[in-house]
């Protein structure tokens, strides 16, 4: 505990002041919030959390307790209201955590006094609130010093039954880019449309009509889903899903150039409700900033490469929130391993490439000739992150900050610093050596072109920064208006040097005076509540006291404070004409501002630029630099073949201490698109699958592939997966019926022309019914839908598909296994080489990798035994499990053999006439004849095995 207030530390979870027992009932009194809210109290100099966000900010902050104060009692066992404080760079850190990573509103509360004391007669109100897809409000409290990486995305929907068919309107807002986006689209049973939206938009919040009841039986499958996808879900009440002034609302936020967008996007009745509920919501219309400042589009999902939430998670493209902390293993994830951009905005396009993989051929091969370009010139890559792109300012955030009137002449000066970048920036653009014209025509329209015609907007900017600015003391840190670029101030400054120069010459004078050094013991300081005065140590303080003329301010640890009649004088001058100095330069600074506000769409053309190729050379930077580096993929149209050679996962070959082994593939239509992986636990069949997603969706975002040259991949409309198990006891769903879920999402939304990833499908269920379903699910998809599908599985009976089905064909993952002398059929010694070949497997080797991970001897060796007692029981059923083609060979065989070994009774006893030595002879003949055939067919050697 901390002895006192005055020496508690910075930052320690103790109230600045006692809170009385008005502010307790106050507290108690509130109404309960929405799950998953925070409140904070500002204070003033720090934040304080009440009751069980006080636990919650102990717990998750501080990780004790202990810093917890309890108020109006004086122990726990007091039932006294626990406190927490944060100080305000904590309480920054915890809200940009808690909005961002943990998916949590929060609510500011503030004192209507103003000094946050929260006394008698005093009132609290909420005075800024915030949600992950809403950060308005606490946007410049929360990134003032750091970059929006990300853009928050809330997205209001409804749901309409439309002759049986149900109709969803989306609308969508991005207040960080300032976008304002509708769809409307006819959706599945199983919400799978809506689940590619939010993918695609990196949606953080869902905005849903309530639905007190219960009683709507599609909102509340549409709220699984969103819960499934880890978003938000915030509802309001029905009525603000009309659309009855919603056309004069939106058309109060665009430009007048937009107006024809909105006109030709009407007649989406449903989408406009949404777009009515999510505009109230923001309150868009509440900030006259926001007027004619957003940008109208219409999202059509076809657009982009689907996924659902299932293929995300399979393909591991972002790092996960609430499981890796920031900076640890950038290879961990798709998106830390590609992420070398030097700017937040050039992050925040990676992070929006990866989730709108294109599907238009033309698009994904400019990307492709772009990222070439720079791949062939690292010289040029390298002063570009190094000497341009580390410099650039998120021009978005300033542009926001100029149109709501609180910019600062700091970003001016960042606008400055980055446009008069421009001219080096496209000379070493235009020195890249392109070979081929129409790629050097594609790199100059792009990148260079835009780039000069933006510099002739901005050279205006530049021109007047350099005649209002002092740009000498920038390298102080000091944002200030040249003296001489105002008479009134150029006056100003003079009198202040004036008064300057008088004051060091008082400060000569007292010394000559009081025999001190004006070096060394008597110094002229500009003192914060004194103003200028004189400060002497302790030790010298002797030689001022009670000497006449020389008053004495105060005494501190550091020495005595002291003045003089005439350095009181001009202290007062001084301060007078820098109150005047600062008021003119204030009104200088107003005016420099609005004027490079006026600049502000230029700005955030720059802005796009630049975060193009940021990320074109980010892409390029990991091509290049990758332990083999990447090739150039062939793009082919829908329904081709996918071809791959020593293909690679691209974040598992990055990681320490891993030789990752190549594997080749090869998805052809009708005679190999369907594939079916066996083979050993922990033999790669899971990392097999997964690559061939990533290096697909890597592809069509334009990026070069972790494989040998001469790739061939088609463009795929969607990826769906499922990978994985897990569970959601909250929303009571096991992880079979999950399994299900993600199943049956890809039944009914896979195409000829998408890619399908399944892992152990069946698993949580028993063997019989696991098989059935595996069967039947992988017979119908390659029968009904011939996607292009990699099933990794254990259940080997599998592996006759391939015999059955055209188009389908086996591969396993190889292990090199060595009996043990004298062992059963368990007692084997397996080397996994996680090599993919054709053929199938017919083992799983599961306690030979449970001895890999050193189990127990005890256990290893009663697993073995009841594995032998079971596999002989198995042994007996196989008969009876047996592929129907092999069973009616088997018995024709039988039938065959009986018939021919009467035939050949009958003609030995003509011949002998000894019925007893010519059915054996007969026998024997037949067993000879028949042996090698009885053998190979499963059914009859089963009997023989076991009969």
């Amino acid at each position: 505990m901390y002895p006192t207030e005055e020496s508690r530390p910075s930052g320690s979870c103790l109230d600045s002041e006692k809170v009385d027992t008005g502010f307790i009932s106050f507290f108690r009194n509130l109404p309960a919030t929405v799950p998953g809210t925070v409140r904070l109290f500002n204070r003033q100099d720090f934040y304080a959390a009440y009751g069980d966000d006080a636990l919650y900010v102990a717990d998750t902050v501080f990780k004790t307790k202990s810093v917890l104060r309890y108020l109006g009692g004086k122990s726990r066992e007091d039932i006294g209201l626990p406190s927490c404080s944060l100080s305000l760079t904590a309480a920054k850190s915890f809200l940009r955590d808690a909005l961002t990573t943990k998916q949590l509103r929060v609510e500011i509360w503030a004192s209507t006094s103003g000094d946050g004391s929260g006394k008698r007669g005093s009132t609290w109100a909420i005075a800024k609130q915030a949600s992950p897809g809403n950060l308005q409000e606490l946007e410049d409290l929360l990134f003032l010093q750091s970059d929006v990486v990300s853009s928050p995305i809330v997205l209001a929907l409804r749901i309409k039954v439309e002759d049986g068919l149900n109709q969803v309107g989306a609308a969508f807002a991005d207040a960080t880019n300032r976008e304002f986006g509708i769809a409307e689209y006819a959706e599945t049973d199983l919400f799978s449309n809506s689940e590619s939206l939010i993918i695609q938009l990196g949606v953080k919040e869902c905005v849903l009509p309530t639905d007190e009841a219960g009683s709507d039986y599609n909102l509340q499958k549409l709220r699984s889903m969103i819960e499934r996808c880890g978003c938000v879900i915030t509802e309001v009440r029905r009525g603000l899903f009309v659309n009855k002034s919603v056309e004069e609302d939106i058309l109060r936020l665009l430009p007048s150039s937009q107006q024809a967008t909105l006109t030709s996007n009407l007649n989406k009745k449903l989408a406009m409700t949404s777009a009515s509920a999510l505009i109230s919501y923001l309150n868009l219309l509440g900030d006259e900033s926001n007027f004619g400042k957003f940008t109208l589009c219409s999202h059509d999902l076809s657009e982009y490469l689907r996924m659902d939430n299932a293929a995300l998670r399979a393909l591991n493209l972002f790092p996960d929130p609430h499981g890796q902390a920031s900076g640890t293993n950038k290879g961990a994830s798709l998106f830390g391993l590609l992420n070398h951009c030097k700017t937040a905005q050039g992050i925040r396009m990676l992070n929006q490439w990866l989730k709108q993989p294109l599907v238009n051929l033309h698009a994904i091969q400019n990307r492709q000739s772009m990222l070439s370009i720079l791949l062939d010139d690292p010289e040029a890559r390298h002063r570009l992150q190094d000497d341009f792109l580390k410099y650039m300012p998120d021009m978005l955030r300033i542009g926001k900050r100029f149109q709501r009137g609180v910019a600062t002449l700091e970003d001016v000066v960042r606008c400055y610093q980055a446009v008069i970048k421009i001219p080096d920036l496209t000379q070493v653009l235009r020195s890249i050596a392109i070979v081929s014209e129409a790629d050097c025509a594609l790199f100059h329209s792009t990148f260079v072109a835009p780039l000069d015609e933006l510099y002739q907007h901005l050279v205006k900017l530049v021109e007047m920064v350099e005649m209002t600015l002092d740009l000498d003391e920038l390298q102080y840190h000091n944002y200030v208006i040249k003296p001489e670029f105002d008479e009134t101030l150029r006056l100003i400054r003079t009198k202040l040097d004036v008064i300057r120069d008088q004051l060091d010459e008082q400060h000569i004078q007292v010394g000559h005076d009081l025999r001190l050094d004006t070096e060394k013991k008597l110094h002229l300081e500009n003192h914060s509540s004194y103003g200028y005065c004189f400060r002497v140590t302790r030790t010298d303080a002797g030689v001022v006291k009670n000497r006449n003329g020389y008053l004495d301010l105060s005494t501190v640890k550091g020495g005595l404070y002291f003045t003089t009649p005439s350095v009181r004088e001009l202290n007062d001058e001084f301060r007078s004409l820098s109150e005047d100095y600062a008021s003119t330069q204030s009104r200088l600074v107003k005016d420099v501002i609005d004027i490079a506000s006026s600049y502000t769409p230029p700005l955030e053309h720059l802005n796009v630029v630049v975060a193009h190729l940021d990320v074109i050379v980010s892409l390029a930077h990991v091509s290049s630099n990758a332990p083999i580096p990447y090739t150039r993929p062939e793009l082919r149209e829908r329904g081709s073949s996918l071809v791959l050679r020593d293909s690679r996962h691209p974040c598992l070959e990055v990681q320490d201490d891993i030789h990752f082994i190549p594997n080749d593939v090869s998805m052809v239509p009708n005679e190999s698109e369907f594939l079916v992986v066996t083979g050993p636990n922990m033999g790669g069949k899971s990392t097999y699958l997964r690559q061939i997603g990533v290096i697909t969706l890597m592809a069509q975002i334009g990026c070069f592939v972790p494989a040998a040259a001469g790739a061939q991949i088609p463009i795929c409309d969607c990826i769906l997966a499922r990978v994985g198990a897990g569970d959601s006891q909250l929303r009571g769903i096991s992880t079979f019926m999950a399994e299900m879920l993600e199943t049956a999402t890809i039944l009914k939304s896979a195409t000829r022309d998408s890619l399908v990833l399944i892992d152990e499908l069946g698993r949580g269920t028993s063997t019989y019914d696991g098989f059935g379903l595996a069967w039947a699910i992988s017979e119908y998809m390659v029968t009904q839908i011939h996607c292009k599908c990699v099933f990794a599985t254990h259940f080997h009976e599998m592996t006759s598909l391939a015999r059955k089905l055209p188009g389908v064909e086996n591969l396993h993952v190889v292990a090199h296994v060595t009996p043990r002398e004298n062992g059963s059929q368990f007692d084997k010694d397996i080397t996994l080489l996680y090599k993919v070949e054709p053929g199938s497997s017919d083992q799983s080797y599961g306690i030979q990798i449970a001895e890999l991970a050193d189990f127990p001897e005890d256990v290893i060796r009663l697993a073995k035994r009841k594995a032998e007692e079971l596999e002989g029981i198995e042994d007996k059923r196989d008969i009876t499990r047996m592929d129907s083609d092999v069973t009616h060979n088997g018995v024709a065989l039988v039938q065959e053999f009986l018939h021919a070994y009467e035939d050949r009774v009958q003609i030995t006893k003509r011949q002998r006439k000894d019925d007893k030595h010519a059915q054996l002879e007969a026998l024997e003949s037949c067993m000879r004849d028949f042996d090698e055939r009885i053998r190979n067919n499963a059914w009859t050697s089963n009997i023989l095995n076991n009969f």
